[in-house]
């Protein structure tokens, strides 16, 4: 309960992650029939970056600040989405970047455990018919909110990996998922400070096993200082036709932004589990 996302809003690994978020959620909108999204660990919404807490940690800078700008190639549509939503006053969140995408009948559920965050959260939304705000626990709300009625979907795990054993709730609840709503898609970002624990995670989705997952992972510097955030992942369960080499694009297209210079610095995808 202790982190607030505002500190970081924007950063690398933010950005990393919403673009991976755009291309899923591009991918679901290219379809007629209606779909629905459930961020579990839904934070503001949206973020003012001239906050204090943004400002005390400026990591957008090094972020958001160098990618914003680009207007072609396969982060065009990210930067453009992030453009519309007011950059450089403000950074979307996954929540509004989602609920940029969404079509009429399309439908979008955010839980917030933190209540200053919830109710910031509610008061954005309360006149959005097509947004539920739910202040309950992301890991309750993964059970108690899926299958959706529309049968179609992306459930977004975001946890702030504060907590000991977020690797392995993580873990348990894509495997439950895969199990309970096998045609609904399933992202979960995780963060790369060393390898060990990325390896014990991809581990027990393999035990587990949950099917048809792979990571897509962007290092800004060799993962040797556990101490530091070197980089971040999405694990995508159930990825639809073609994201796969968006997200290749993607996130080579980050690396030269992100990481200019550093040696160290690397993206792409592998398969976890077989389809």
């Amino acid at each position: 309960m202790n982190y607030r996302h505002a500190f970081h809003a924007g950063n690398a690994c933010d950005v990393a992650k919403h673009a991976l978020l755009v291309a899923l959620l591009r991918a679901l909108a290219a379809k007629d029939k209606p779909f629905r999204v459930l961020d579990t660990h839904a934070g503001l919404g949206s973020y003012v970056l001239a906050s204090s807490e943004a400002e005390r940690t400026g990591e957008w800078r090094q972020g958001i600040g160098r990618v914003a700008d680009v207007m072609a190639g396969p982060l065009a549509d990210y930067a453009g989405l992030v453009r519309a939503a007011g950059f450089p006053d403000i950074y979307p969140g996954s929540p509004e970047l989602a609920r940029a995408l969404l079509r009429p009948d399309d439908r979008l559920v955010l839980c917030e455990l933190h209540p200053d965050d919830h109710a910031t959260l509610r008061h954005h939304y309360a006149r959005d018919r097509q947004v539920a705000v739910h202040h309950r626990d992301a890991w309750e709300a993964v059970e108690a909110l899926t299958p959706f009625p529309e049968r179609r979907g992306l459930v977004l795990i975001d946890p702030p990996f504060e907590q000991p054993g977020e690797f392995e709730r993580c873990a348990a609840a894509l495997a439950r998922l895969r199990h309970r709503f096998r045609a609904g898609i399933v992202a979960a970002w995780y963060p790369i400070k060393h390898r060990a624990p990325v390896r014990a995670f991809h581990t027990a989705l393999r035990e587990a096993p949950v099917a048809d997952a792979i990571a897509a992972e962007l290092l800004l510097r060799e993962p040797m200082d556990p101490t530091r955030l070197n980089g971040c992942g999405l694990l995508v369960v159930n990825a639809p036709f073609g994201f796969a080499a968006q997200a290749e694009a993607i996130l080579q297209a980050l690396v030269p932004l992100l990481a200019p210079g550093e040696p160290g610095a690397a993206a792409g995808l592998t398969r976890i589990t077989a389809e």
